[in-house]
């Protein structure tokens, strides 16, 4: 089902704002019983209806309180913009099984001009899933199924398009705290995700074929990936982004799967990283099944504190040292540029580029990369590329 609008991203701004004024429609989830202390599924499964059905713009309020909810799936189209303010707690189950099966908690899909506002929490109570999690590691090892991971997310935004998530938090994710599949035009700005270091496999946002995607002015706190672009993100942005802890902002993994497509087009601006696994990485699979391209990815203003691995470019990406690395990975990068990169590295090796034997790494540059280790400069190791060099940037070694 084709949800794309070619809307000019002023008019999308108009429309969202309209949506949260005194026009708009509040349906509060009283009326259908949500009271705090309850389980609300129910609850906000009927005032969705109620809204999505409304040919004026509707607002759903959840006000100050703590509810339960169970996994809930909604859909559109719908026949107005819908805003959804939340601002209490509401509370997943802490069993996964609790979630019968689904993969997202909240689910809404094929929908057009949905907000999610307000200073309220969704809280997914993860600490059991992560002791499952820890043990799908062991799993994923031996059975090479990276999929296993993909299940129990806070949310789950599929063909949502023209949309915002605003100033509310996701707590504690039994797993990703946030996919995007098939999007188009989605913003969060002021979204804060908070979950443990050792919260295995909630990475923030991961993002998989969408398009025209921004993450503005949010703080990441996560046991994985702070934000994670899967195959088929094109013009993504992230910027004024906190991250830390977490393993970093990355591009993949990708080339794992049958069938991915191109990666295009990413900005990363004025982000500061602080004692993550990794800074800013682009990671391919070897023995990868396709050829396909990344190209036009810029990291620009960042900032580092105490990062381990600060740049990276990885196209032997294999966390458990289990993948078959008969032939090189086939995902061909070019344009990509490191630009005014400064702070603090944990290792020697603060830029670390190992490209593809097969489809070298082609136009990669280093700026101003002025990175510290122990009060030295770092060094670059390179393997598979040629970057050029412009400012202060550290040579490559082989």
């Amino acid at each position: 089902m084709d949800m794309k609008l070619n809307i000019p991203p002023i008019v999308l701004y108009l429309v969202l704002t309209i949506s949260g004024t005194a026009q708009s429609v509040g349906i509060d989830i009283k009326k259908f019983g949500g009271i705090p202390d309850a389980d609300i599924t129910q609850a906000f499964t009927d005032a969705w209806k109620v809204a999505c059905a409304s040919t004026s713009a509707s607002k759903i309020l959840i006000p100050n309180g703590t509810y339960k909810m169970k996994a809930v799936d909604v859909k559109g189209p719908c026949m107005a913009p819908i805003e959804i303010q939340i601002d209490g707690t509401i509370q997943a189950p802490a069993d996964p099984n609790a979630l019968d099966g689904a993969k997202q908690w909240v689910k809404i899909g094929y929908a057009n001009f949905i907000t999610l506002s307000g200073k309220g929490i969704f809280d997914g109570q993860g600490a059991i899933a992560w002791k499952q999690n820890d043990s799908l590691v062991h799993l994923s090892k031996h059975a090479n199924d990276f999929s296993l991971f993909f299940c129990k997310q806070n949310f789950g935004f599929n063909f949502v398009n023209h949309s915002m998530v605003r100033g509310i938090t996701s707590k504690d994710s039994k797993s990703f705290h946030v996919i995007l599949f098939g999007c188009y035009n989605f913003t969060f700005d002021g979204f804060h995700i908070s979950a443990p270091e050792t919260s295995i496999n909630t990475d923030g946002i991961h993002i998989g074929k969408s398009t025209d995607v921004k993450i503005l002015n949010t703080n990441i706190a996560t046991g994985d990936d702070c934000v994670s672009l899967g195959d088929g993100s094109i013009h993504v942005t992230v910027q004024n982004v906190n991250c830390g802890p977490g393993h970093g902002i990355s591009v993949g993994s990708l080339g794992k799967y049958t069938n991915e497509e191109p990666v295009k087009d990413l900005l990363v601006k004025n982000c500061t990283l602080t004692n993550t696994e990794n800074g800013v990485r682009i990671k391919t699979w070897p023995n990868s099944s396709q050829t396909y391209l990344v190209t036009d990815m810029h990291f620009e203003d960042i900032t580092m504190v105490d990062v381990l691995n600060p740049v990276i470019i990885d196209q032997e990406y294999c966390p458990w040292n289990h993948c078959p690395k008969q032939s090189p990975s086939k995902i061909k990068i070019r344009k990509v540029s490191f630009s005014d990169i400064k702070g603090t590295s944990k290792s020697k090796e603060g830029v670390i580029f190992i490209c593809s034997k097969a489809v070298p790494c082609e136009d990669v540059e280093l700026n101003n990369v002025a990175l510290t280790f122990k009060g030295d400069p770092i060094v670059a190791k390179c393997a598979n590329v040629r970057p050029k060099f412009a400012g202060k940037a550290p040579p490559c070694t082989a």
